[in-house]
C-alpha cells in the first residue's frame, strides 16, 4: 500500500473503532480469501441513516472501498 492508502485506511479502522464504542457498530471484518471484501454490520434507523455511515467512511469517500446497503434482520443468534 502507499502512505497514502494506508492513511485512509488507516482512518477507516480508527471510525470503526469509534462506532464500535458508541455502539452503532456491531461487528467488521474482511473476508478471508482471494477477493478483498469487508463486512461492516451496524445498527441505523433506516435507509438514509444507513447511507451516511457508508458513505461517511473515509474508505468509501477516498474511493478505495465501494460500499453497498444490504438490510439484515438476524434469524438465529448463539446464546441470544
Amino acid at each position: 500500500m502507499t502512505d497514502e492508502e494506508q492513511e485512509v485506511w488507516g482512518r477507516h479502522f480508527e471510525r470503526l473503532k469509534r462506532l464500535l464504542d458508541e455502539g452503532d457498530l456491531v461487528l467488521a471484518g474482511p473476508t478471508l480469501g482471494p477477493i478483498n471484501t469487508g463486512i461492516v454490520v451496524f445498527e441505523a434507523p433506516d435507509e438514509e441513516a444507513a447511507r451516511r455511515f457508508m458513505n461517511d467512511d473515509p474508505a468509501v469517500t477516498g474511493g478505495y472501498a465501494r460500499g453497498e446497503i444490504r438490510p439484515f434482520r438476524v434469524s438465529l443468534l448463539r446464546n441470544g
